[in-house]
């Protein structure tokens, strides 16, 4: 940051909400100084990523350099513009933006730019030391700072990372996270505009230039910006001077998203108990769970008829002893059909952003209704289990209770969903020695360092390095991983996008409850825990789609001891729900 410049703010109308729509400060001004400044206009940076010169897509696209980049995310704060008289104008405090290339974040917008005639902006990538310490978990949903939002937070080992760019070069994989209080990057940027109008700045993002001078092989894969590591130094300063405006348009363009419905339920309001340690959470706008509305998707959980035969229902692949998922290697169907997955374990769905192992259901509301057709499963047909449903004494009066209305299949989708977004697992061993009320042992406390800890022998650490994948207190990324099983005819995410760089990945599943729910994987072909660590100790297979991850290990592996692998199953235990998989009398007495 520039050193000698004048500055100047008025006070600022802070949105509660944590939109990212902030008012500009000026300082110190007199009231008639800012009614002269009524005029303010809206500036809107949009950016674009290059590789040799061309748009990058991400992920999967690689350069004619045999780069190729799997990720590149990173957070923006202190946004300001300055003046052609010298001085600048500062963004709020609370300004911040997430970009994410496979989140297809590429802008950030602040509006009531006073008038007047700009010459330079500025702006962070990272955040202050203030942020950086404080609980993310308070941030209000859908702000660029939540953790749900970017997939930037360390949870609770704390702190941002400000940049992460992953991928391969050549035949070595890279991941590189620059982070901590010493690594944040001011980047300045000449541009000039008229602030009386709106106006989109593009600015162009080279990663070339962020790896210029840098190679994997030589440096090494990765780096979590240590105290003292120079790549991550080689990184900030290359960052900083990989930024360059490439355009200007009077104008500000917006994104278009679908309107959202206001809900007038009838029911009776009903309070979900979450932990101010899990992120916070928005729930659906159009359909908030209330008493009626939650009783009556637990009883259609539990109802057989929602299978043709009348002899399977949903709770019948998703048990909670297993937290809601299934003891069977792969789930049979309502006729004894087997199918070719692992039943899923349902809890903390209000975080999710997609659903199946391959993420073809974008909504919960869409995903409950998928196996009651699906053939392997359920096998019936809506409007056969509609007419059951309103041949039942009591079900229409319930629907009435919830919805105010008669049964539809859309009502049908949104009790379910009520009553899943109520299965909240917030209370494991771990959690209460997070709040004081008990300890871990030496044992469990070995395997959470080793689970917290990054697998770089060049450095020195021999970690099990878990926490990219299943970090914070959600212990999942909520993404999709190709994490290194043999290849099979199921190809995962790739079958519902078609993407090649999708081939292989499957939805990244939670660990609470972990012990709760062998067996492991898409395709349950791991009995226990012990043998899920022996794969990711030594068995990863190397494919093209690899996670960057676990691509930067060596080919030998990780090379945990005996007593390493124990403390990582003592610790993982820890992560166990007892009271949340403690089966209730509709769980041992389904509804016929």
């Amino acid at each position: 940051m520039r050193t000698g410049h004048r500055k100047t703010s008025i006070p600022s109308f802070l949105p509660t909400s944590g939109a990212l729509v902030p008012f500009w400060r000026l300082a110190a001004l007199t009231a008639v100084l800012l009614f002269s400044e009524v005029h303010a206009g809206s500036v809107r940076l949009e950016f674009v990523h290059e590789l040799d010169g061309r748009p990058l897509r991400v992920p999967g696209i690689r350069g004619s350099s045999s780069l190729e980049v799997t990720r590149l995310d990173y957070l923006l704060t202190g946004l300001a513009l300055r003046r052609a008289d010298g001085t600048w104008v500062e963004a709020a405090a609370d300004w911040a933006a997430f970009v994410g290339s496979e989140a297809g974040r590429f802008s950030a917008q602040a509006d009531g730019l006073p008038a007047g005639k700009y010459n330079m902006a500025r702006f962070r990538v990272g955040v202050g030391r203030t942020l950086n310490a404080a609980d993310p978990n308070q941030i209000a949903p859908g702000h660029a700072l939540h953790p749900e939002v970017n997939k930037l937070h360390w949870g609770w080992q704390g702190g941002y990372v400000f940049l992460a760019l992953e991928g391969r070069s050549g035949a070595d994989a890279f991941s590189y996270h620059v982070a901590t209080d010493a690594n944040a990057m001011m980047v300045e940027l000449p541009v000039e505009f008229d602030g009386t109008q709106p106006v989109t700045v593009r600015i162009a993002l080279d990663v070339e230039r962020i790896l210029a001078g840098v190679s994997p092989a030589r440096d090494g894969n990765s780096t979590h910006s240590r105290a003292g590591d120079p790549l991550a130094a080689r990184l900030k300063k290359n960052i900083e001077g990989a930024f360059r405006v490439v355009g200007v348009k009077a104008d500000t363009f917006q994104e278009i998203a679908a309107p959202r419905a206001v809900a007038k339920m009838p029911g009776t309001p009903l309070a979900l108990e979450i932990s101010q340690r899990l992120p916070r959470v928005e729930l659906p706008a159009d359909n908030p769970p209330t008493v009626e509305g939650v009783a009556l998707g637990r009883r259609l959980f539990h109802d057989t008829r929602l299978s043709r035969n009348n002899q399977q229902s949903c709770a019948s692949c998703h048990s909670q002893p297993f937290a809601f998922s299934d003891a069977r290697t792969v789930s049979a169907g309502a006729e004894g059909q087997q199918g070719r997955r692992n039943s899923m374990p349902l809890f903390n769905l209000a975080w999710a952003q997609a659903f199946f192992w391959d993420g073809r259901a974008k909504t919960l509301r869409e995903q409950v209704l998928k196996p009651i057709e699906d053939p392997s499963e359920m096998d019936a047909k809506l409007d056969d289990v509609l007419a059951k449903l309103r041949a039942d004494a009591d079900y229409p009066h319930e629907f009435a209770a919830a919805f105010g209305g008669e049964i539809t299949s859309e009502r049908l989708a949104m009790s379910l969903e009520q009553f899943l977004l109520t299965l909240v697992s917030q209370d494991s061993k771990f959690d209460r020695a997070a709040r004081k009320l008990t300890t871990l042992t030496a044992e469990e406390q070995r395997g959470l360092q080793l689970f917290v800890t990054e697998h770089d022998p060049a450095r020195g650490l021999r970690g099990a390095d878990c926490f990219h994948c299943h970090g914070g207190n959600l212990f999942t990324s909520g993404t999709f991983a190709n994490n290194g099983l043999a290849p099979s005819k199921d190809e995962g995410r790739f079958e519902a996008t078609k993407d090649e760089s999708d081939r292989g990945k499957f939805k990244v599943p939670s660990l609470r409850n972990v012990a709760a729910t062998a067996p492991y994987m898409h395709d349950g072909r791991f009995a226990t825990l012990e043998e899920v660590i022996e794969h990711y100790d030594h068995g990863v297979q190397r494919t093209g789609t690899l996670d960057p991850n676990l691509a930067k290990h060596p080919a030998v592996g990780l090379g945990l001891s005996a007593d390493d692998k124990r403390a990582l199953v003592a610790f993982l235990k820890t992560l166990t729900d007892e009271n949340f998989i403690a089966p209730t009398k509709t769980e041992t007495a389904q509804t016929k």
